[in-house]
C-alpha cells in the first residue's frame, strides 16, 4: 500500500487546528473512501479532485483510495481541503516527492478543469498554521494579497493544478492576480454635519463614541435617529493592528474580499428587523458561522425599529453585550466568535410613531403603546448606557441648519483625545475604554467621583440597578475625559445620570 500525507487547517469558529490529510492507495477495484467526519461539501471533494486530476493527464488512481482527515474526531467543513487531497493522492502515486509536502499547508477549492478557486477563512487558517510553527503555505493565486497579511509565512500562489505540481517541484508559484478595478465615483461619506439640529443627541453620540458606550435613540419618525446611528463610525478612531487582525479574520470567514489589506475602519452592521436569530448571532448545522454581531466586532451594530425585532432575537443579545463574545454550541462542536460591538437601538414612541409629534393624530391605545415599548425588555435596556430622546426639529433649527455645523472630523479629534486619556489611565490594568472596565476594577482601583450620593438615592428608590450604577460611573469618566478633567466632578456625574435616564429623578430629589 502506497501512502502520503499533506496538511490543511480545520476551522471551528476563528480557532484553527492543523489537519493531516492522509491518502492510501491499495489494490483492488476502484473506489474512493473519505473518513474523518467530513461534511457534505468535503465529501464532494472526491468528484472535484478526480475530474481535476484527469484534466492534468495524471488521472485518478484505478484502485481503492482511502483519504483520512486526522484528527478524525474533529468535524471538518468546507471545500478548502481540495488541494491537500489532490497533493496527497498525487504523492502516493509517485507524481511528486512526498518530502515536498512536509511542513507545507494547503488551501484551495478545485474546479472540474483543474483551476483553483478562492476559499473562505484563509486569514484565520494561516494564523492557526503559523501558531503551530508551519511557515509555508500554498494558497489560491487570487488570494495571495490576503495571505500576505500574515507575517512570517512563505506563501506560494497557484492558479491551477499545474502550478501546484510546479511548486512541489521547487517552482516559485503563480504571481498575484491584477488588483481589483478601481471603483467608480461614489457618494460622499456620511458626516455628522448632515444632521440638522439635535445638538443633545450629537453630544450623546460623541460620548458614546469616546467611551464605546451602548446607545438607545427613541423619538418620532423623521427626527434623525438613523442618520445619527449611521454616522457613529465616522467618530471612531482607526483599529490598531491587533483589532484589525481580529476584524479581518471574521471578514475572511464571511467571504469578504481582503485585497485592500487589513480592515482598519470599525465595521458597521445594520440587519433588518426581520432578521432571524441565526443571522444575528450566528448559526449553522454542524459548525456555526458568524452572524451580524460578530461582523460588527470592534464596530457598531445598529438595530433600527428595535421593537419590531422578534423578542427571542433581542434577548439573545444579553450575554454578548456583557461578555464581548458569542458561544454557539452544536452537537459536534462549539464555536466561539468575538462579538465586542457597540450597540445602537432606535425606536419610535408607539406603533404609529406619532405619539410625541405636536399636532399629530396618534390613535394608539395606551395598552398598545405599553406592549410596543415592552418588546425591548428591561434586562436588555439595563445593558444600554445612554438613553437619548429625540424631539421633532423646530422651524428655527431648520433655518440654522443651513449654516455650517460641526463635521465628524472635528468631533473625531475630541473622541481620539478622550480615548488616549483612557488608554493612559487603563492600559496598566489591561483595558482600553471605560465601557470595557469591569465593575470591581471601576470601584476599587479608580478614584470614586464626587457626589456618589446621587447614585445611592437612585438605587435606594429602585430607579437604578447595580449594573446601572457601574454604567453611570463609566459614563462620568468618559464625560470627564472629553472635558479634559483628571477625575469626574459632580457635574459630570449629574450629566451621566441624566444620560442614563435620571433627569426627572434628580429634579424630584432636589
Amino acid at each position: 500500500m502506497r501512502q502520503a500525507r499533506a496538511l490543511s487547517v480545520a476551522l471551528v469558529g476563528v480557532e484553527g487546528t492543523v489537519i493531516e490529510v492522509e491518502a492510501a492507495i491499495g489494490s483492488g477495484l476502484p473506489a474512493t473512501i473519505m473518513v474523518g467526519l467530513p461534511d457534505a461539501a468535503l465529501k464532494e471533494a472526491r468528484q472535484r479532485c478526480r475530474a481535476a486530476m484527469s484534466v492534468t493527464g495524471d488521472g485518478w488512481p484505478l484502485a481503492p483510495v482511502t483519504i483520512n482527515l486526522s484528527p478524525a474526531t474533529l468535524p471538518k467543513a468546507g471545500s478548502h481541503y481540495d488541494l491537500a487531497i489532490a497533493a496527497a493522492v498525487a504523492a502516493a502515486r509517485g507524481r511528486c516527492d512526498p518530502e515536498s509536502l512536509v511542513g507545507l499547508v494547503m488551501f484551495g477549492e478545485l474546479s472540474l478543469d483543474g483551476r483553483v478557486r478562492g476559499v473562505r477563512g484563509l486569514l484565520p487558517a494561516l494564523l492557526a498554521a503559523r501558531a503551530k510553527q508551519v511557515t509555508r503555505a500554498v494558497v489560491p493565486a487570487v488570494q495571495l494579497r490576503e495571505a500576505s497579511l500574515v507575517e512570517g509565512m512563505v506563501v506560494y500562489g497557484v492558479s491551477d493544478l499545474a502550478d501546484l505540481f510546479s511548486v512541489l517541484a521547487g517552482g516559485p508559484g503563480a504571481l498575484p492576480g491584477p488588483p481589483a478595478a478601481e471603483p467608480g465615483p461614489v457618494a460622499s461619506p456620511p458626516d455628522l454635519a448632515d444632521v440638522v439640529g439635535q445638538e443633545e443627541a450629537k453630544w450623546a453620540l460623541e460620548v458614546a463614541a469616546a467611551g464605546r458606550h451602548h446607545l438607545y435613540l427613541h423619538g418620532p419618525p423623521g427626527v434623525g435617529k438613523t442618520l445619527l446611528a449611521e454616522r457613529l463610525t465616522t467618530l471612531l478612531p482607526d483599529l490598531d493592528d491587533d483589532e484589525a487582525l481580529e476584524v479581518s479574520a471574521i471578514h475572511s470567514l464571511c467571504g469578504i474580499n481582503l485585497d485592500g489589506g487589513l480592515v482598519r475602519r470599525p465595521p458597521y452592521a445594520d440587519p433588518h428587523h426581520s432578521a432571524s436569530l441565526a443571522s444575528l448571532v450566528g448559526g449553522g448545522a454542524r459548525i456555526a458561522m458568524p452572524g451580524a454581531i460578530s461582523r460588527a466586532h470592534r464596530g457598531v451594530l445598529f438595530l433600527d425599529e428595535a421593537p419590531e425585532f422578534a423578542p427571542r432575537v433581542m434577548e439573545a443579545l444579553r450575554v454578548p453585550l456583557e461578555s464581548g463574545r458569542i458561544v454557539l454550541s452544536r452537537s459536534e462542536s462549539t464555536a466561539v466568535y468575538p462579538a465586542s460591538f457597540q450597540l445602537v437601538l432606535a425606536a419610535n414612541p408607539c406603533p404609529c410613531g406619532l405619539a410625541e409629534t405636536p399636532g399629530s393624530n396618534c390613535r394608539c391605545a395606551p395598552m398598545a403603546v405599553r406592549r410596543y415599548a415592552a418588546r425591548v425588555s428591561g434586562p436588555v435596556l439595563d445593558r444600554i448606557d445612554i438613553s437619548q430622546r429625540l424631539r421633532p426639529v423646530k422651524t428655527a433649527l431648520l433655518s440654522r441648519g443651513m449654516l455650517p455645523t460641526e463635521p465628524s472630523a472635528a468631533v473625531a479629534e475630541r473622541v481620539l483625545a478622550a480615548r488616549d486619556r483612557q488608554l493612559h489611565r487603563l492600559g496598566r490594568l489591561g483595558w482600553r475604554t471605560n465601557a470595557e472596565l469591569p465593575g470591581p476594577v471601576l470601584r476599587k482601583q479608580l478614584p470614586v467621583p464626587e457626589g456618589v450620593e446621587l447614585l445611592t438615592r437612585a438605587i435606594s428608590r429602585g430607579q437604578l440597578s447595580a449594573r446601572g450604577v457601574d454604567k453611570c460611573l463609566r459614563l462620568s469618566w468618559t464625560i470627564a475625559d472629553l472635558s479634559g478633567a483628571a477625575t469626574p466632578q459632580l457635574d459630570h456625574l449629574h450629566a451621566a445620570l441624566a444620560m442614563r435616564g435620571g433627569t426627572d429623578l434628580e429634579r424630584g430629589a432636589a
